[in-house]
């Protein structure tokens, strides 16, 4: 396909305004969180692809790491079994556990593997059992009941990350492969975990020693009571907005793990708009970016 001068002038003005942020993140890793909107409306999962396949070609180098959760919800109520959630974690039984290691470790893992490579890409899909590359143990979530007192909530097969395989990821990179992950995690004994995977990306950038963490949503980013993106958050911030009731429910997971990786030494962790076309390019090469940014000192 040939462009017009005019397109071929956009092109050029576009790429020239990008030039300085593909070559700051040249040869620098960058993990990406896909699921809401972005999974399933066919024109973001284009976007999103084609998004991943330009950062690998410009030599930046992605490693998705997906969610699923509406997937999983729709064939669990096809089975006629109901899905309870706590601040955004799945309860999950062994039942429930053997629905959400197929959908995520088949369905939808390769289902996003086969359209970045549709699109010019070496993908190559995996769960965390593949390879030891996540280790999990089990979590438990603590609640304060109505008596104020601390108790420890058993979510079932649900766990959370204690180590991530650094070199199997740094083999796949080295191969020019870009890397597809499904969030489930593997203990010392073999048993299978659901993991969070806003909570598995963010460990996967700590271990990685990653340039950067995004995790995309369907939301414009982290609102204060008015409604109002806060574009630009520290630590502390993040904290203060948990306390006070403002950052709750489902959001709660997605800013624990932007939390977690800037405290454990990445620069910066973005809740991206996954909803607007070509999210992961807007937010890595302009200066507005698509969301809200959580930095370790504001």
């Amino acid at each position: 396909m040939s462009l017009s001068l005019e397109d071929a002038k956009l092109t050029a003005e576009v790429i020239t305004t990008a030039l300085p942020y593909i070559q700051k993140y040249k040869d620098k890793l960058i993990v990406v969180k896909y699921g809401g909107n972005a999974m399933t409306d066919p024109v973001l999962e284009s976007s999103f692809a084609r998004d991943i396949v330009l950062l690998k070609t410009v030599g930046i180098h992605p490693v998705v790491v997906h969610g699923g959760g509406p997937q999983v919800d729709s064939l669990l109520s096809e089975l006629g079994r109901e899905s309870e959630r706590i601040d955004g974690m799945r309860v999950t039984d062994k039942a429930t556990m053997d629905v959400v290691e197929m959908v995520l470790g088949g369905q939808v893992n390769k289902s996003i593997v086969s359209l970045i490579n549709k699109h010019g890409g070496k993908a190559i899909g995996m769960t965390g059992k593949d390879a030891n590359l996540i280790r999990a143990k089990k979590l438990y979530m603590q609640k304060i009941d109505d008596e104020g007192r601390p108790q420890a909530v058993d979510l079932g097969f649900v766990g959370e990350v204690e180590s991530v395989n650094k070199d199997v990821i740094d083999m796949l990179i080295a191969s020019d492969f870009i890397p597809v992950i499904a969030p489930l995690g593997v203990d010392a004994n073999g048993n299978t975990y659901n993991i969070n995977a806003d909570l598995v990306a963010s460990r996967v950038a700590e271990f990685l020693g990653a340039e950067r963490l995004l995790l995309l949503t369907n939301i414009k980013g982290v609102l204060d009571k008015q409604g109002n993106v806060l574009t630009h958050l520290s630590a502390d911030d993040v904290d203060a907005l948990i306390a006070d009731g403002t950052i709750s429910g489902g959001m709660i997971p997605k800013i624990a793990g932007a939390l977690d990786a800037v405290k454990s030494g990445l620069r910066s962790a973005t809740i991206v708009d996954g909803r607007v076309p070509h999210a992961c390019l807007l937010e890595i090469f302009t200066e507005e970016g698509v969301g809200t940014q959580i930095l370790r000192d504001k």
